[in-house]
């Protein structure tokens, strides 16, 4: 691929991206984070009284388990997440030219250090060039695995039945069931609420739905608390 090809093909995937986010904004009114909240498997419509503008946009059908994908991890080795089958999952889409992908990137790493004795696994999918990804990965350190593509990363996002706005990640039990989608960038009080709740799910305390449908509500929570807390 030439020097105009390269970039024609990323001002693509900028654009697709870019769109996505412009409409989730329109959407939403947030400015910074154009989509937030969690997809379902299960989705309903907002309840009785309940604020439709909140920002739980389930675009497509969530699949129930994580679909089947390959994509070439840092040595070019084809990879699908049956790698990694019995470990829950924490996927996380992203690309190197996406501030908020960026500033996710410690807290998934700390994430993963915290629940290494759960068995969880941070999976990095980058949807860019592969060598602006191996670049900017050596530079920060980033050690948790990566799997990237170009027109593939955007065919797999669109597997999670989710638009191509990044960043987002995926969260499973060891089965491989999602247990939820978050669209946006990830928060700290999110991640452990979710994995709590996936650790439960794990552990045959809680049922999925039920974890699915506090999950949504926790989100809905804690992005309204977002919004009124002083910038």
């Amino acid at each position: 691929m030439n020097g105009m090809q390269r970039f024609l093909a990323l001002a693509a995937i900028m654009l697709l991206a870019g769109l996505a986010g412009y409409f989730g904004y329109r959407a939403t009114g947030d400015s910074a984070a154009p989509v937030t909240g969690v997809a379902q498997p299960a989705t309903t419509s907002p309840a009785a009284g309940e604020d439709a503008a909140l920002p739980t946009r389930p675009a497509r059908e969530i699949p129930e388990r994580l679909p089947e994908f390959t994509l070439k991890d840092r040595d070019g080795v084809p990879r699908t997440l049956a790698h990694w089958a019995g470990r829950p999952l924490l996927v996380n889409f992203w690309a190197t030219w996406c501030a908020p992908c960026r500033r996710e990137i410690p807290l998934l790493t700390s994430l993963r250090a915290e629940h290494a004795d759960e068995g969880l696994e941070v999976i990095g999918i980058a949807v860019d060039f592969r060598e602006d990804v191996l670049k900017y990965a050596e530079e920060i350190g980033l050690e948790y695995p990566l799997l990237i593509g170009e027109q593939d990363g955007l065919e797999a996002a669109a597997a999670f039945g989710v638009e191509p706005l990044f960043p987002f990640s995926v969260f499973s039990d060891r089965q491989g069931r999602i247990v939820a989608v978050r669209i946006g960038e990830l928060h700290a009080d999110e991640a452990a609420f979710i994995l709590d709740r996936v650790r439960e799910v794990g552990a045959n305390r809680l049922e999925l739905p039920v974890a699915q449908q506090q999950i949504a509500d926790k989100l809905r929570e804690l992005a309204v608390l977002r919004a009124q807390s002083p910038s």
